[in-house]
């Protein structure tokens, strides 16, 4: 029997499928009892029960057809397991959950009828109270599990007050004088109850957040493997272009030397050095890819501080003129860091890229830089329109991207939180629609990684 929750996929159809053999289970049982027992039982309203909790079961199954959240039906089993719960699916979930409970409450309620009308707690079907505790602990969040004991522990005490009695079983003649064997039985029951309800729940619990921690993990392993073939994609592409880049470069410095001997209008010598200037800016970008994916974190590692780094992000970005820098000059220009500063000085560039496109023509981006506790933080706040709820939980998905189709290829954030995060670092994003959306990059002051020298 699996453990889940009806706030997890599949665990309503399993309850459907558990209340109906408990509605063939009471049928075959009362019908034993009357057919080749030979009990005197009061079938119509035995049956009546048995019927609620059917009707109540065929209700249940067309509420979660009705309100089973629609979608593609195509999505990958990856994607479910790192987004298993969209924000359009939340509210339906948690109604699931209360729907759950109150079908639970009603079996109870039917059980402790089904009881009275046929001997009350000297039944030995009563012992299916324990059998409902269990259930609950497992698919039930822990508050109504408890709360379905003590409509248990509730029942059981009415059951010993006021049933029917059925002709040979113990007792059955029962009155409510609560002698010693009452009392004792009433105690065992309460305390079976409560002892099935806490260790289940637990259980149920620490399975729930071990499902959970698998989830991550397999998510995890698939960003690394999507990491590892851009890896390889940008180093392929940085090896198949140096060729190329090199041959212009030659050919470039040619033609400059050959143009220097002749008479040469001035806006092609102008043209010649813009095209030298291209080229050492291809060069740089490939540098800087390579950096990005981490190949420089192997054995580029850099004894810089804190103002170093952020004045190596700052350089090559563009309009540099739109970006506001704040930061605690006191606090930050002799902090020491020990990282790999062209990487993570690349990654923050990236953000402040982003910002600017965010921004549009004339929107300015601001940076903030603080040391606080440890750690050094780097806030890159932007004046675009802000990101939807589900375009926060998808930023940092490679090919993900909220830009123009031509503008960006959704890698930028993707390999900025790969670097921040493989140095013990965080990337997070907080948005105000309408109001822009802030990156915050947390880095810890002390890595773990040894300085050579020492």
């Amino acid at each position: 029997m699996p453990f889940i929750s009806p706030v997890q996929p599949g665990a309503s159809a399993w309850l459907v499928r558990l209340r109906w053999f408990a509605v063939f289970g009471q049928l075959i049982t009362v019908i034993a009892a009357g057919l080749f027992i030979g009990q005197e039982l009061p079938w119509v309203t035995l049956l009546a029960l048995i019927a609620v909790t059917a009707i109540s079961n065929v209700g249940y199954s067309i509420w979660l057809v009705r309100a089973k959240p629609r979608g593609s039906g195509h999505e990958r089993e990856d994607d479910k397991a790192a987004y298993p719960v969209r924000p359009a699916t939340e509210v339906c979930l948690v109604n699931t959950d209360r729907v759950a409970t109150s079908l639970m409450v009603l079996d109870l309620v039917t059980l402790t009828a089904m009881l009275y009308f046929s001997g009350g707690i000297d039944n030995p079907f009563s012992l299916f109270y324990l059998v409902n505790l269990a259930v609950g602990g497992v698919i039930l969040q822990p508050r109504w599990a408890w709360l379905l004991a003590g409509l248990a522990i509730l029942g059981c005490v009415t059951l010993l007050i006021w049933s029917l009695p059925v002709p040979g079983l113990v007792e059955s003649q029962r009155r409510p004088d609560f002698s010693l064997h009452t009392i004792g039985l009433l105690i065992s029951y309460a305390t079976c109850a409560i002892v099935i309800t806490h260790f289940v729940t637990r259980t149920a619990g620490e399975l729930t957040r071990s499902e959970r921690q698998l989830s991550e993990i397999r998510a995890e392993n698939e960003r690394v493997l999507r990491l590892e073939g851009l890896t390889t994609l940008a180093a392929g592409a940085a090896h198949e272009l140096a060729t190329p880049l090199s041959t212009i470069d030659v050919i470039t410095r040619e033609l400059a030397r050959h143009l220097q001997d002749c008479e040469t209008p001035e806006s092609v010598r102008q043209d010649v050095r813009l095209i030298d200037q291209q080229l050492d800016i291809c060069r740089q970008i490939l540098r800087r890819m390579r950096g990005a994916v981490g190949d420089s974190m192997a054995d580029r590692w850099d004894a810089t501080t804190v103002g170093e780094l952020l004045d190596c992000a700052l350089e090559g970005v563009r309009e540099p003129d739109h970006v506001d820098v704040e930061d605690a000059a006191e606090a930050i220009e002799g902090q020491p860091l020990w990282i790999p500063q062209e990487a993570v000085a690349q990654a923050i560039r990236n953000l402040i890229h982003n910002g600017l496109d965010a921004s549009g023509p004339g929107g300015r981006v601001r940076v903030r830089t603080a040391v606080n506790a440890g750690r050094v933080e780097f806030r890159i706040r932007d004046a675009g329109r802000g990101m939807s709820n589900e375009e926060l939980g998808r930023a940092g998905e490679p090919f993900y991207t909220t830009k123009e189709p031509g503008r960006g290829m959704g890698l930028g954030l993707f390999l900025s939180r790969n670097v921040v995060t493989r140095l013990g670092g965080t990337l997070d994003f907080r948005s105000d629609p309408g109001r822009g959306t802030e990156a915050i990059v947390t880095l810890p002051l002390e890595n773990r990684r040894v300085d050579p020298s020492n």
